[in-house]
């Protein structure tokens, strides 16, 4: 019976939570006993300006992407006008531009030699202000564009999902839209809300290439040059203990923006009843979602076909992009395949294990998506650094071993997209079919290969998809730990855009964009289906309150 306890299945399960949890587990280790020289020299020097960086940066970019995702989210919900349903969906695409893609566009674009301000000059004179793009400012324009979707899709799920009764209750009491909005839609959405600034500042704290391009110190580059230019392991580590711990901060204070406050509601979920704006208000909601599109995804894509087509030596690049995205493609299938095999022996095993502690420690794989990129490329360094030593100098071993733990790190960071969909689909499974196996003689192997594998077959597949894209996307892990002379697309995107090579970077930063694109179709997909229980309400006339 399912509730039956089996030992190996415990055992199995918890070797995966316990392999999944200690890279991590090394850096936070590494705070424990930390090297007092280094921290002096790092604290009178470079790191009260991190620091400073680092929170400026998470507290602009999450509070920006929460205003434009809401915003976004809540014009395309409660109000029509022409073009809302291509919006809607079209406002998900920035999450495929990476924001070191974005980022060098923006600063070919509008920087001092840039068109923008050449074109200014040459009109106005050279004295003209412009402000300066090469700052934190400019760094945390980019990162909202390209990170508000978090925020924008959980958000419209929220709004879609509330019964609208409370809200009419207060528009019939008198509020206006813009208060029954702050008073009741948005503290019922505030979890959702919370959950989705979290993931945003979460990307923000693991960047480090964007940062770079913008002349901004983070802590997150403090521990890439730490390790690769000064090669000093101990303080790597500590400082990736740093960033750990602004993790753990963040989500802490997620938690308590949640708030204690409890907010239920009644009847089935439909949408708000949308009203149509015309003239005037028409032109700015169509402007608002038009113009976040234009910076986030148009202008950029066309600016590098541009730079692919213009210049005379992107043809000789497209054979080493492909090669490059070959290596990226090799990484995130094994690492997709990887996560899928143990989201299922976890999420199965949990099962067959009849152990409720178990079942509850099966949910700590998920713990590397809430760490940031670098913290996981450290402690996977630390472990990969043992084992070398153990192996000797082997050239062929080393390189193999590097590419085993750059894999290796992409399962801990993104395990939580291969076990979210699996285990969702192995809950569809009731535990009476599960008993019936058993009683007809059917062993735990039989069970996963004949009734787990396909029931958790289509998120197996959703997840290895996600998984796929986000590996392609990564760049601080792939950094960290990749062996000599190994390059991927994302990798080739920063050392080319590092050296101000934009239109030699077109072609790879094109591909990456275009392979991002995978996800979001998939969602939409589903969206899709789903949108079925949800029909569109009747839209209120132009002469309803607004």
């Amino acid at each position: 019976m399912t509730g039956s306890r089996r030992p190996l299945w415990s055992t199995i399960t918890l070797a995966a939570v316990l392999a999944v949890l200690a890279p991590i587990a090394l850096v936070g280790l590494g705070a424990i006993s930390p090297s007092g020289d280094a921290w002096g020299q790092l604290w009178a020097g470079p790191l009260p300006g991190m620091l400073w960086s680092t929170l400026s940066l998470l507290v602009l970019v999450g509070g920006g992407a929460l205003m434009v995702g809401t915003s976004l989210a809540w014009l395309v919900t409660a109000y029509d006008f022409p073009g809302r349903r291509v919006f809607t969906w079209a406002l998900m695409l920035p999450l495929a531009m990476p924001a070191y893609v974005l980022g060098f566009v923006f600063l070919a674009v509008f920087d001092f030699a840039g068109p923008v301000q050449t074109a200014l000059r040459s009109v106005f004179g050279f004295d003209v202000w412009f402000p300066d793009v090469s700052s934190i400012g400019g760094a945390a324009l980019v990162m909202t564009f390209t990170l508000y979707p978090y925020v924008y899709i959980l958000a419209r799920s929220a709004f879609r999902e509330q019964t609208p009764a409370t809200y009419e209750s207060a528009r019939m009491l008198g509020d206006s839209r813009f208060v029954a909005l702050r008073r009741v839609v948005l503290p019922m959405a505030r979890p959702t809300l919370a959950a989705g600034v979290a993931l945003v500042i979460m990307e923000t704290l693991t960047d480090f290439a964007t940062v770079q391009y913008f002349n901004v110190q983070t802590v997150s580059v403090g521990v890439y040059q730490v390790w690769r230019g000064m090669f000093d392991r101990e303080t790597a580590v500590e400082l990736a203990a740093l960033v750990l711990l602004i993790a753990i901060l963040v989500l802490g204070l997620e938690r308590l923006f949640r708030g204690s406050a409890k907010f239920f509601q009644r009847g089935a979920p439909r949408e708000i009843e949308r009203v149509t704006l015309r003239g005037r208000r028409s032109a700015l909601a169509i402007g608002a979602c038009g113009g976040v599109l234009a910076f986030a995804i148009v202008l950029p894509i066309a600016q590098l076909l541009v730079w692919m087509f213009t210049s005379t030596g992107t043809v000789g690049d497209i054979g080493r992009a492909f090669e490059y995205l070959s290596n990226s493609l090799g990484l995130a299938v094994a690492a997709a395949v990887g996560a899928v095999v143990v989201a299922v022996l976890v999420a199965a095993g949990s099962r067959f294990s009849g152990s409720g502690l178990v079942r509850k420690a099966a949910h700590l794989v998920t713990a590397g998506y809430a760490v940031p990129g670098p913290v996981v490329a450290i402690g996977v360094l630390v472990i990969v650094s043992w084992l070398s030593g153990a192996m000797g100098r082997n050239p062929t071993g080393l390189v193999l071993l590097s590419l085993t733990g750059l894999v290796y790190a992409y399962v801990v960071r993104f395990m939580a997209l291969a076990y979210g969909a699996v285990d969702a689909s192995l809950e569809k499974i009731t535990p009476a079919t599960v008993d019936a196996a058993h009683t007809l003689g059917a062993t735990p192997s039989r069970v996963m290969r004949q009734i787990h594998f396909p029931m958790a077959g289509a998120g197996a597949a959703a997840g290895a998809v996600l998984v796929t894209i986000d590996v392609l996307k990564e760049l601080p892990i792939v950094l960290l730990i990749r062996p000599f002379g190994f390059t991927t697309a994302s990798i080739w995107v920063w050392e080319l855009a590092s050296e101000s090579r934009w239109s030699s970077a077109a072609v790879p930063a094109l591909l990456i964009v275009v392979a991002a694109m995978i996800p979001i179709v998939i969602y939409l997909r589903r969206e899709r289906r789903d949108s079925v229980i949800l029909s569109d309400p009747p839209l209120v006339g132009a002469g309803a309150r607004r």
